[in-house]
């Protein structure tokens, strides 16, 4: 695991991803991601640009950046075929193959820019870690939280304090949210604590903006397709990102968390800074200075939670991990959790 990890072979990245979208609910869109071995040494640009993929392509999410320019032909109408695959009506991989093949041909200057940048996949889903988090914290920090989402992309988990919970039983947030986030509850329900979220905010280096139809098909596009209540959740955050805009930046992450250290903090408020699946993609000197800014500013006093939803690079599970201040900063792992949500184990201490 470790090895395809930062491993710089393109094949077994791409094949570890396809499995990976099988064992996630996800055997079409795993059809098509394995297909994109057969473009590896043809006569496209894309293909030649997988194949000689200068990074470490599972880490930099490679085969996904991808699998969203081909979902994004299906939702913009440019060419359905793929969602016969999709729909689970070609299974056969040969037939897959082929018609990833013709459509890279026909479209490769329309597929190359998705190799420019990461997938945005935002998942309002895994807000349910966070929440979980924060009912913990609750009696060990006090109830009022002001939020700092890193790597926001679209804000769509920086609108948590507007959506309904059902974490296993204990249910949190407005009854009539249109987002209604209702995971599979491994292991007891975190125990009910009040959560005051007195403000909420993000930073992204490319925030997406969900009221631009263009932009908000863009972050569809690197939802699975037969995943059809990821889909509904994305349509969920579109109609709150309209109604009222999540607040976010455009900033480098380390120089916002610098930022927002810097700012007041109400007394009896405890700053949290929070992440999902955003870890990875961050340069290892980024992630130094996040953890230096934020492990000092704990240490000298200030009132302080991190609460990271991150892949374990030996074991491939997202672990949720919460760190804070005063109770001196050492991690505490609360669970693990689906990558898109669809289930969390939780076994934080009450």
């Amino acid at each position: 695991m470790e090895r395809v990890m930062e491993g710089r072979d393109v094949a077994a990245a791409i094949a570890w991803q396809a499995d990976h979208a099988a064992n996630n609910g996800a055997p079409c869109t795993a059809r098509v991601v394995r297909a994109q071995l057969a473009l590896l040494g043809g006569e496209t640009e894309t293909g030649r640009r997988v194949a000689n993929w200068p990074g470490i392509p599972l880490e930099d999410a490679l085969p996904l950046r991808l699998a969203g320019g081909f979902h994004h032909l299906v939702l913009t109408g440019a060419d359905t075929r793929v969602s016969a695959v999709y729909r689970g009506d070609v299974t056969d991989q040969v037939e897959v193959d082929a018609l990833i093949v013709d459509l890279t041909r026909r479209y490769d200057g329309a597929l190359l820019p998705w190799l420019d940048g990461p997938p945005q996949t935002n998942e309002a889903g895994r807000s349910a870690s966070i929440m979980a988090a924060l009912l913990w914290l609750s009696p060990r920090l006090g109830p009022r939280f002001e939020l700092n989402e890193l790597g926001a992309s679209a804000g769509v988990n920086t609108m948590m304090e507007r959506y309904r919970y059902d974490l296993g039983g204990t249910a949190v947030g407005p009854q009539g949210s249109p987002m209604q986030i209702r995971p599979e509850w491994r292991g007891p329900a975190p125990v009910l604590a009040p959560v005051e979220i007195t403000s909420i905010q993000g930073c992204d280096r490319a925030p997406v903006n969900l009221a631009d139809p263009a932009q908000a098909l863009r972050l569809k596009s690197y939802v699975w397709a037969e995943v059809t209540e990821r889909m509904a959740r994305i349509d969920a955050a579109i109609r709150l990102a309209i109604e009222h805009a999540p607040d976010l930046v455009q900033m480098d992450a380390g120089d916002w968390v610098d930022q927002r250290l810097a700012a007041p903090l109400e007394a009896g408020t405890t700053r949290v800074f929070y992440h999902s699946i955003v870890w990875q993609y961050l340069p290892p000197e980024t992630r130094a200075r996040i953890t230096r800014a934020i492990t000092s500013a704990g240490e000298a006093g200030q009132r302080l939670a991190w609460i990271m939803l991150e892949t374990n690079r030996e074991t491939f599970r997202h672990e949720l991990t919460v760190r804070h201040w005063p109770g001196g900063g050492e991690p505490v792992r609360l669970g693990e959790a689906h990558a898109h949500g669809a289930w969390v184990a939780w076994h934080g201490a009450t």
